[in-house]
């Protein structure tokens, strides 16, 4: 059950967000920071909480380079780190981050368990950046079979392994899967207790340069119609109350997509830093992604303008739908619920 190719993302596919815990609060039960005022007290946050994950976007960038901090000069910038859009989504039903990166699957799933956030922006369009690395004995698909896969449960990297598979017409009891985090997954690699892992950078080339081989990517997978993102999202309670802030922040990442362009090579060291590799490993990481300004985003194929919410619901709710037919979800909302879910107005 592939996804139905869309002219939105040129077709490419990425990582990151995960499943969420089932006592997720809806939105109208948002948890307000202790840091928050009433809009008339404040326009501007007396703190701003970013859940981020090391990856190679331009969050990871801006990060790197202070520009929040810079931009933000009377509001305490706090990065906290996630290791995977699970614990961002987990993070968000208690109200304990304000913004945070997860991918598209793991949004939609959230969408439809109520979280309390809505999308305000792509922070990547991924392609090769996430691949299915396995040793080198194994030589096709097909021989998935019988062999032990590890992957980050409810993940993009998990959706894309299921959609190989059924594209293929394996059955996912003819091999087992293993629900891993990137870390425990390396260390599972490095010790020889599977056969192979879905993952993405920085963790990807240690898999390939431990023994392993790239079998297939998620640009491939994008070909045949599967469709994937990473993307922040804001607790509905704080971008109501400060939406200023949020442009602002959507203005820093801007600054970050834009540094990247015109100085890839400077980009390159200076996230190096954050993800632990080096400067050419690291630009690597970042050419096998596609980022977008605000303004290429605000495009009816992405995210939209206000008023006119983007085709990028239609992959939110054709996500959903997948992870019913996997039994990840009882069910899927309907598009109209995932539009409500596109904040635009910040781009």
């Amino acid at each position: 059950m592939p996804l139905k190719r869309r002219n939105v993302l040129f077709g490419l596919a990425g990582f990151g967000g995960t499943l969420v815990i089932s006592s997720c609060t809806s939105p109208q039960n948002d948890v307000t920071s202790t840091n928050e005022s009433s809009p008339s007290e404040a326009e501007m946050p007396k703190a701003i909480r970013i859940g981020y994950q090391v990856s190679a976007n331009a969050e990871l960038l801006a990060k790197a380079l202070g520009l929040a901090e810079k931009a933000f000069t009377d509001t305490k910038v706090e990065y906290i780190n996630f290791n995977s859009g699970r614990d961002v989504n987990t993070a968000m039903a208690s109200g304990g981050i304000d913004v945070g990166l997860i991918g598209s699957v793991g949004v939609a799933v959230g969408i439809a368990q109520n979280l309390p956030y809505q999308t305000y922006f792509i922070h990547s369009i991924i392609g090769e950046a996430e691949a299915l690395v396995v040793k080198n004995n194994i030589k096709s698909i097909s021989e998935l079979r019988g062999k032990k896969i590890a992957v980050p449960f409810g993940s993009t990297s998990h959706f894309t392994l299921l959609t190989l598979l059924k594209l293929e017409n394996i059955p996912e009891k003819e091999l087992t899967i293993l629900d891993l985090q990137p870390q425990d997954l390396v260390a599972a690699w490095q010790r020889g207790d599977i056969d192979g892992g879905y993952i993405w950078y920085p963790n990807l080339p240690k898999l390939v340069n431990n023994g392993g081989k790239i079998l297939v990517t998620s640009a491939d997978l994008a070909e045949r119609g599967v469709v994937t993102a990473d993307l922040g999202v804001v607790r509905q309670g704080f971008a109501d109350q400060y939406p200023k802030a949020m442009k602002k922040y959507v203005e820093v990442l801007d600054q970050a997509v834009k540094f990247y362009r015109q100085s890839p090579e400077e980009a390159g060291k200076q996230i190096s830093k954050e993800l632990g590799i080096s400067p050419e490993e690291s630009l690597q990481a970042m050419n096998k992604l596609i980022w977008l300004t605000s303004e290429e985003q605000s495009d009816a194929k992405y995210l939209g303008k206000p008023g006119n919410v983007g085709n990028f619901a239609g992959v939110l709710e054709e996500s959903a739908k997948f992870m019913v037919s996997q039994k990840n979800i009882s069910s899927a909302p309907d598009l109209k619920t995932y539009e409500s879910a596109i904040r635009n107005d910040f781009l």
